[in-house]
């Protein structure tokens, strides 16, 4: 969950640091105060693109900072991504930061490890979802709509069990379709194979030996530099009357004998011997490397042989074009390792070739095994989407109907995909995760048809629509791990509402921030009574004459200060009716701060 943001420079923003708590966060303030550019600010740290616009005026740079907590339930999927990228935690804590210079130039970092926008958008998204009028939201995506019904339906395990059996026939089916390739090019295939291994294992590289070889070659090959520098090194250190080691063994005598005087010097004595016979040990060292320093132009002529022999291998079989292998690993950690991983692939896929009658009729039984399980599990989760289908679109519709959308219609569709040309009516076709596509529409008003959400779905709309979809997927296991990141933002959720539906809003955002953590902006008094923290943006002007400026600020509410703000949200000013009122809902609906 998300503790603290810092935001710097950004915007109408100088510097302010924001902390959240776990359950329902909300922030509110008067139109234009700066609520909008908060939630910017988060977009731009979780991966929105950003033009030199958002830095403020007058300055060079502007940053965004997040300290976030790897809670239990999203931590599983967040360590997993960050332990592939070698980036720990530190008291089970992750610190992301973006900046973006007046250059262009911007810099995003995960702990102190250097990431892309990309790499930064998908680790955001395994713990922020923001929904508003300006966000691209989960909920327009596909895939998420078919790992919402299979969670609210209790299927996230069958369906990866049903993708780890598709992934195999996949697999399985590739190799089929290489060993029924013609006899000529598996020939041929093996021919080049045989030639590359036989290769490899002629030139036998070790792990790491280009970078060996190659700081040989540059010792090798300015020698004459390097001779010049070790003979200017051992002058100073231990040739001559004026060398470290005569000096200090100079004054390592007459400190001797200073201390036979005076007994206060032994401590510095004592010190100064250390130094001496550091400097010895040294100079002993160094003389040695001089020694048998020497020009090998024979050795030299032998290194770049050999350097020049690994580099045809690793054009020819570390990624270069004409040797590798489809599927092979090009992130390993030398171009050795890289050579050495193809010539591994090259002797599977001989053996594989070589037997290629024996496999055969093995992997057609195996196909054949795979397919009819995948059959009968595909039947198995389309049944089971089907009917969780039904009762998800009941529900979403009826709990809409409270939250100030009473005409609209809420259907998840499970649609049987595609047939491919050639194919008889009824034909299974399997994708990796079933035989069926998952898509949510909905009808907002009465006698529309069902469409897609992103067709006719405002912004508020769809955030009410999310908040249902939670609704449900918290009411469906309470204690389960939802499929959904664990801090939700809802910009404006409240477009469009007030009265009795405010109410029931509120009461959502409540029920879905006892599981995750909610950061809500809202203009409702009747949504921000509920909040367990409440945060207040603020426009303020500083200084004077032609320096002047304006600022955002954001501040934390206390009792008091909640009160106050109340009561403006819901008359305009902090007059006794409007305490009064205020008063009213935070006794009824207020706690936290």
């Amino acid at each position: 969950m998300l503790e603290e943001l810092n935001i710097r420079n950004y915007a109408l923003i100088d510097s302010i640091s924001i902390f959240f708590e776990d359950g329902f966060n909300v922030l509110t303030g008067e139109t234009g105060a700066g609520k909008s550019i908060i939630v910017g600010s988060l977009s731009f740290l979780m991966g929105a693109k950003a033009d030199t616009d958002v830095i403020r005026t007058g300055t060079e740079e502007a940053s965004v900072t997040a300290v976030i907590a790897i809670g239990a339930k999203s931590g599983g999927e967040v360590l997993e991504w960050l332990r592939v990228r070698d980036i720990s935690p530190e008291d089970g804590r992750i610190i992301v930061r973006r900046n973006i210079k007046t250059s262009g130039r911007s810099s995003i970092y995960i702990q102190d490890v250097p990431v892309t926008r990309t790499d930064l958008a998908e680790f955001m998204a395994l713990i922020f979802d923001i929904h508003g009028q300006h966000n691209h939201e989960s909920l327009l995506r596909k895939e998420s709509h078919r790992r919402y019904l299979d969670r609210f339906a209790g299927l996230e395990e069958e369906a990866a069990q049903f993708n780890s059996v598709f992934l195999e026939l996949a697999e399985k089916k590739r190799t089929l379709e290489n060993i029924f390739a013609s006899e000529r090019d598996r020939a041929e295939r093996l021919e080049i194979l045989s030639y590359a291994v036989e290769e490899i294992d002629k030139a036998a590289p070790r792990s790491g030996e280009s970078r060996e070889l190659e700081s040989e070659a540059q010792r090798l090959g300015d020698f004459e530099r390097l001779a010049e520098q070790a003979n200017s090194a051992a002058a100073a250190l231990y040739d001559g009357e004026t060398s470290a080691l005569s000096l200090c063994r100079r004054a390592r005598n007459a400190l001797d004998a200073a201390a036979a005087i005076d007994t206060s010097l032994a401590g510095i004595q004592k010190r100064l011997d250390d130094l001496y016979f550091e400097a010895e040990d040294i100079s002993d060292e160094f003389r040695s490397y001089r020694d048998n320093l020497t020009y090998d132009p024979e050795r030299l002529e032998e290194v770049e042989e050999r350097l020049a022999l690994l580099y045809r291998l690793k054009k020819k079989y570390a990624g270069g074009k004409g040797g590798g292998i489809p599927g092979g690993n090009s992130t390993l950690g030398s171009d050795e390792d890289a050579i050495l991983a193809y010539r591994a692939q090259a002797a599977e896929e001989i053996e594989a070739l070589s037997g290629a009658g024996e496999n055969r009729e093995k992997l057609r039984s195996d196909i054949a095994a795979l397919e009819k399980d995948i059959a009968s599990r595909a039947a198995s989760i389309r049944a089971r989407r089907k009917a969780g289908a039904l009762k998800l679109g009941e529900r979403i519709t009826e709990i809409l109907s409270h939250l100030g959308m009473p005409n609209a219609r809420f259907s998840a569709a499970v649609l049987p995909k595609g047939q491919s040309p050639g194919q008889g009516p009824g034909a299974l076709v399997c994708g990796p995760w079933g035989a069926e596509d998952v898509e949510f529409l909905i009808s907002a008003n009465t006698g529309e048809p069902l469409k897609d959400l992103s067709r006719i779905a405002s912004g508020g709309e769809l955030s009410r629509v999310m908040l249902a979809i939670k609704t449900v997927l918290s009411d469906a296991n309470a204690t389960g791990a939802d499929v959904s990141p664990e801090t939700l933002v809802f910009d404006e959720i409240d477009a469009g509402i007030g009265g009795e539906v405010a109410l029931a809003v509120g009461e959502y955002l409540v029920k879905i921030g006892l599981l995750k953590q909610i950061f809500c902006v809202t203009h409702l008094a009747s949504i921000a009574v509920r909040a367990d923290n409440h945060l207040r943006v603020e426009k303020k002007v500083i200084g004077g004459g032609d320096g002047e400026r304006t600022l955002t600020q954001v501040s934390t509410l206390g009792s008091e200060e909640r009160r106050q703000e109340i009561a403006r949200m819901l008359a305009g000013d902090a007059g006794k009716a409007a305490l009064a009122h205020a008063d009213d809902l935070l006794s009824k609906y207020g706690k936290g701060k």
